[in-house]
């Protein structure tokens, strides 16, 4: 499943615990999802790409266990998105769960 626009803001999310890398952040989104969001690369790195260009996150290249992979960490910048994106999608929440009850 696919919700779009809930990529961007999940990796913020994910990055707002610590730095990672791709695959770790994918498949945090999925377990903590209980499987329900699954992302590929064609979608995470786009995103991944773009947060960097809005200065939201930085990467640096670790060796990790002989290989180097590419880390991403929240800037300051990147922090204030989070807890921007966090504020929008619980009124986004509360309005779509107003329309969905029953009266």
């Amino acid at each position: 499943m696919h919700l779009k626009g809930t990529l961007p803001v999940l990796i913020l999310q994910v990055l707002g615990r610590g730095p990672n890398h791709g695959y770790s952040i994918a498949r945090e989104i999925r377990e903590r999802s209980e499987g329900l969001l699954d992302f590929r690369e064609g979608t995470l790195y786009p995103a991944l790409h773009a947060h960097e260009n809005r200065g939201w996150v930085r990467s640096s290249e670790r060796l990790e266990n002989g290989r180097t992979r590419r880390y991403y960490r929240l800037t300051r910048s990147g922090t204030r998105a989070l807890e921007d994106e966090r504020d929008h999608w619980r009124q986004l929440a509360r309005a779509v769960n107003l329309v969905l009850e029953e009266s």
